[in-house]
């Protein structure tokens, strides 16, 4: 990944705050992959591999949980801007479709 940083956008899809939590979010498991990265290279003994492992499963449920927090503050911010109970409803069933079809 470059050094530039992104451009964060202002819309309707997160708000400011909530895109904030998650880039911070994903600069930590980006280091956490680059410190696994780093174990898999320096790894000389059948037992460097726990310590893999290990990390391995902390970064897929640190990227678990960035996806759960995804989840939930889009829900939070799309049925706030909705205009009706209908409308509502309409947002949270794609939600739903979304954590049925990536979880």
């Amino acid at each position: 990944m470059s050094d530039t940083p992104l451009k964060v956008v202002v819309g309707t899809a997160l708000n400011p705050a909530q895109k904030k939590d998650l880039m911070h979010r994903l600069a930590r498991i980006e280091g956490q992959l680059r410190g696994i990265q780093k174990l898999i290279a320096n790894a000389a003994v059948q037992s460097d591999c726990d310590g893999v492992a290990q990390q391995m499963a902390a970064a897929r449920k640190a990227l678990d949980r960035s996806f759960v927090t995804l989840l939930t503050s889009a829900m939070v911010t799309h049925t706030a801007g909705a205009q009706n109970v209908e409308d509502a409803t309409l947002r949270a069933q794609h939600l739903a479709a979304l954590l049925d079809k990536f979880a």
